[in-house]
């Protein structure tokens, strides 16, 4: 079978010139010209995709080539038919509720890191800093490299070197009665280490990019985790993967 596929070609780049300019964008949204949209249309595959995302490499499936007994799973938003969206989140700090319920929270792995409400990255930088307070890391103003980066007593290497001082997130998501699907983001989907070995804070105000009320997860907070996007049954699922073992033993 040759499929026929439309695609497109875009010709100016906002927000403009960028030391990392794309080459183009894979077409996977939920509308009807997307490639796996298209590839239903045509028989050729289940208008399900997925991705598993890991730090070093990482893979792409088309179709229902998965094993769904390991997947959590929520509904999409109907309020968001042009993303993948799933609504009436809560978020948690290390295990516990901040207060903040109902949220809108969208899934786009097309976003290098993840976007907060001004209201809740606020909250968030509160909730870090007294978590940090009397601990060695010290806030690093002369690093640029995320709006909020901390050194250690000497340069860190790994996520791994900083688990031990910051606490784990999630959303829950409410899937039904009385049934929640928990979305967790450990230390490791937050944080970066910068070229100066200090670890910076990969969630960013969403509200100074225009995201209003909107709440995004982006690549940083999908690393090690099976994503899939099923948009026949409208759901979204997430699994715990090594996304890098996946890779070198899949023939996808």
């Amino acid at each position: 079978m040759s499929p026929r596929l439309t695609i497109g070609c875009g010709y100016d780049q906002l927000p403009g010139a960028s030391d990392h300019p794309l080459d183009g964008v894979f077409g996977l949204g939920r509308g009807k010209s997307s490639i796996v949209s298209q590839l239903r249309d045509q028989g050729v595959v289940k208008n399900i995709f997925g991705h598993c995302i890991g730090g070093q490499g990482g893979f792409l499936f088309l179709g229902d080539v998965y094993d769904p007994s390991r997947i959590t799973w929520t509904p999409m938003s109907r309020d968001h038919t042009k993303h993948y969206a799933a609504g009436s989140a809560e978020l948690r700090f290390g295990g516990r509720s901040t207060g903040f319920k109902n949220l809108d929270v969208i899934f786009d792995s097309g976003s290098s890191y993840s976007y907060f409400t001004s209201q809740i990255y606020h909250a968030l930088l509160t909730l870090i800093h007294k978590e940090l307070s009397g601990k060695s890391l010290k806030e690093a103003t002369d690093d640029h490299t995320l709006p909020f980066c901390w050194r250690g007593k000497k340069p860190f290497k790994s996520t791994r070197d900083v688990r031990k001082y910051f606490k784990s997130l999630a959303f829950s998501f409410s899937s039904g009665w009385r049934s929640k699907s928990q979305f967790e983001i450990p230390p490791e989907g937050y944080l970066i280490i910068s070229s100066k070995g200090n670890a910076c804070l990969g969630i960013l105000n969403g509200t100074d990019v225009g995201l209003n009320n909107v709440n995004m997860i982006g690549d940083i907070s999908m690393q090690d985790k099976l994503l899939v996007y099923d948009n026949e049954k409208q759901s979204i699922g997430w699994a715990a993967a090594n996304c890098e073992q996946h890779l070198r033993s899949s023939s996808m």
